[in-house]
């Protein structure tokens, strides 16, 4: 699963070729969910308020950049990384 971005112990990945709607996941310690781009729904998994909260903000802001990797992933191409929230 390539990783696109970590941030505060937090990584964001996407998978090749995975199922719609286009998501990504996130890990954290031992926690793990799945966020949906279009939405910013939580599709799967828990988190923690803190860390779901840093989720948020940062695919918030890079929302646009989100969409573009997940039709690399589909295509198979590279994915490209997004910077960090700060």
């Amino acid at each position: 699963m390539p990783e696109i971005s970590r941030f505060f112990g937090i990584i964001i990945a996407m998978y090749y070729n995975d199922h719609a709607p286009p998501h990504f996941h996130v890990r954290y310690g031992g926690q793990k969910a799945i966020i949906e781009i279009e939405t910013l729904a939580l599709m799967e998994g828990n988190l923690s308020p803190r860390a779901l909260g840093l989720v948020m903000e940062w695919a918030a802001l890079h929302r646009e950049e989100l969409r573009e990797d997940w039709t690399l992933a589909v295509r198979q191409q590279p994915l490209k990384p997004i910077r960090p929230l700060e």
